[in-house]
């Protein structure tokens, strides 16, 4: 729980800190599957009924809580998001999150947006196993103890089973869109869903901790361990679970985020092919050790260790509270937060999640809050009835509250996020210039140079230089017929960026720019665009580039992309502003270009931008309409056009 919620609050502090889940998913296998056998040899058969109301008292409180007051908060604060949330907040109540977002498809903007209940997904996957379990374990049970060990490998071979479906429908490479990369999407029931979406979100594919936890529950249960030969060896078990611990916290602190990758969104391969696997079984190793008597690390790191008692006892309150309350504080989802921020905010999450387990939680669990209201309403003492009267007050401002809630989700209008709408808006205005050039190239030749936004018969300025062109190549095919392929227009003012440019596509067209920018884009990904265009000798004097917001670059890979532009006569190449780790050495790399390429010169977008909030979106990243403004005027005064 507290890898996760240190990952939630910036993924740079600990890359890792996701995998908290799959250890969480191990668990629930073994503590739901140890409390069924617990409950079979303890009264001779699973209730079901029992078991679904217990869970049921346990998971729906703190979550209508949740749902409540996001639906509240959202509805008074930041009522444009309250169409986009209907659909988590429907999904949350039934349990499908997972599958939802799976249909949904988890965009770029889903790190842009303001979403307030995506971490249910997890808690989805866990329900639907709470609800198709018990069904299982009365058959297993049924078996007798003899057969607990086989059950146990069956149980195990399902685990592998689930793992090696996430291979399966995971595709290493980059994800773009469905007709950029068709080979990553799936398609059910005319829907194209992303592999990515569905190896890292789906029940069958993430069921294999779970399954994992189970396997051990059959043959490793605390009551029967007490007895057992093994009870003797508790420094050997002890021995093991380090080792399984120890693996665990490498695994969250060397291991990268759940999307790699220099050139767009593309998934960790390791993680999917055997990486969860691999956790799944070091927590195994843990949860062995902790389970059995006499070892350090129960006595120590369990029951016995009253700090993470507490973070044990209260981990779905922890869960499900600190997630939106990050996200009202910084309002997207993919912006880091400020350590002392960070510290603030666990500080209310934590109070948020013990008034929730001591006055909610337990006494709907225990089943006190109905005989404590019985006695309220029941007696007729003066100090009684000052009780009821508040708590009439209370369920009345309550219903109110749910009753604003649910009107103002049921008809609030989808709004597009801010963010997507400026880039969508920006996607109007650019070029991809890839396909607009091959395009061309069966257009008459060209006799002039080509500014963007002036008419073809338009000339450039005597001081800009005129790349020639290369001869027209005339190719034959079998037919008499001949093709004669004719080279395009050179292009004087070319920019080439990613979404940050995309939200001044329409100010940079209108100074003459052809723009050709693209979400996600990185340096890498940009080496192909250059090359390509440098090879057709079709750039004129100036190019603009904006790219390394959306991951970490090298020299390498940049001196790869500006050999290509080396007979430009002016490159202008802008710093980054994102909230991300790679932001500064970027930023380093970017200032120390003109050193090796004299034609390079730095518009220090990150300085000039300094103290200018007005400029950018909630992610600090994104240009607003004042923003975009000031960015094509920079870039035209650094031009000096």
């Amino acid at each position: 729980m507290l890898a996760v919620i240190v990952y939630h609050a910036d993924k740079s502090w600990l890359p890792g800190g996701f995998l908290g889940v799959e250890v969480f998913f191990v668990v629930s296998g073994y503590l739901i599957t140890a409390l069924l056998v617990a409950e079979r040899e303890r009264e001779g058969q699973v209730a079901l009924g029992d078991f679904w109301v217990r869970r049921a008292r346990r998971l729906l409180p703190a979550l209508f809580v949740t749902l409540i007051g996001v639906g509240a908060y959202t509805a008074l604060f930041v009522r444009d998001e309250l169409g986009q949330l209907r659909g988590d907040v429907v999904a949350g109540l039934t349990y499908v999150t997972n599958w939802f977002q799976i249909s949904a498809g988890t965009s770029y903007f889903s790190e842009l947006d303001f979403v307030p209940l995506r971490h249910l997904w997890s808690l989805a996957v866990e329900e639907q196993f709470y609800l198709l379990w018990p069904l299982v374990m009365i058959l297993v049970v049924a078996l007798g103890r003899r057969r607990y060990g086989a059950v146990a490998v069956g149980f195990f071979i399902a685990a592998v089973a689930a793992n090696v479906a996430m291979a399966v429908v995971y595709r290493p490479g980059p994800v773009g869109t469905t007709l950029e990369t068709p080979g990553q999407y799936i398609e059910v029931f005319g829907r194209e869903l992303a592999r990515l979406d569905v190896a890292y979100l789906s029940t069958i594919t993430r069921g294999g901790g779970l399954l994992l936890g189970a396997a051990l529950a059959m043959v490793w249960q605390p009551w029967a361990l007490r007895r057992a030969p093994v009870a003797r060896h508790a420094r050997a078990v002890d021995l093991v679970g380090l080792i399984g611990l120890a693996s665990l916290v490498l695994a969250c602190v060397a291991w990268s985020d759940v999307v790699v990758g220099e050139d767009g969104r593309r998934g960790n391969d390791v993680l999917f092919r055997g990486g969860f696997a691999l956790v799944g079984l070091a927590s195994v190793a843990v949860i062995a050790a902790m389970a059995t008597p006499g070892t350090w690390l129960g006595s120590r790191l369990g029951v016995g260790n009253p700090v993470l008692s507490w973070v044990g006892t209260r981990s779905y309150g922890l869960y499900l509270y600190h997630w939106p309350i990050f996200q009202m504080s910084r309002r997207v989802a993919g912006l880091g937060l400020e350590p002392a921020t960070f510290a603030v905010l666990c500080g209310i999450t934590a109070a948020l999640a013990e008034l929730s387990y001591r006055f909610i939680e337990r006494p709907i669990r225990e089943g006190r809050l109905g005989p404590w209201l019985r006695s309220v309403f029941d007696a007729l003492d003066a100090r009684t009835l000052a009780v009821r009267r508040r708590l009439l007050v209370s369920a009345g401002s309550i219903a109110g509250v749910i009753a604003f809630t649910g009107v103002s989700l049921v008809t609030a209008e989808v709004r597009p996020n801010e963010i997507r709408e400026s880039v969508e808006a920006g996607e109007t205005a650019t070029t991809d210039l890839l396909d607009s050039i091959s395009v061309s190239a069966s257009d008459p030749p060209a006799t002039t140079v080509v500014a963007a936004g002036s008419s073809p018969q338009s000339t450039v300025p005597a001081e800009v230089p005129v790349t020639t062109l290369a001869p027209p190549v005339a190719s034959t095919s079998t037919s008499t017929t001949t093709t004669t392929t004719l080279p395009p227009q050179v292009i004087d003012l070319v920019a080439i960026g990613d979404s940050v440019m995309l939200g001044a596509a329409t100010q940079l067209q209108e100074l003459g720019y052809v723009v050709d920018a693209v979400i996600s884009r990185q340096f890498k990904a940009g080496v192909e665009i250059v090359t390509y265009l440098n090879q057709l000798r079709v750039l004129g004097s100036v190019v603009v580039v904006h790219l390394g917001t959306n991951g970490p670059t090298s020299t390498e890979t940049l001196d790869a992309f500006f050999s290509q532009l080396s007979e430009v006569p002016f490159v202008v190449v802008l710093t980054t502003r994102v909230a991300k780790d790679w932001q500064d050495r970027n930023n380093e790399l970017i200032r120390a270009l003109p050193e090796r390429w004299p034609n390079v010169r730095v518009l220090d977008w990150y300085a000039l931008s300094e103290g200018q909030p007005d400029w950018f979106y909630d992610d600090q990243t994104h240009l607003r309409p004042a923003g975009a403004r000031a960015y094509a005027e920079l870039i035209a005064q650094t031009v000096g056009r």
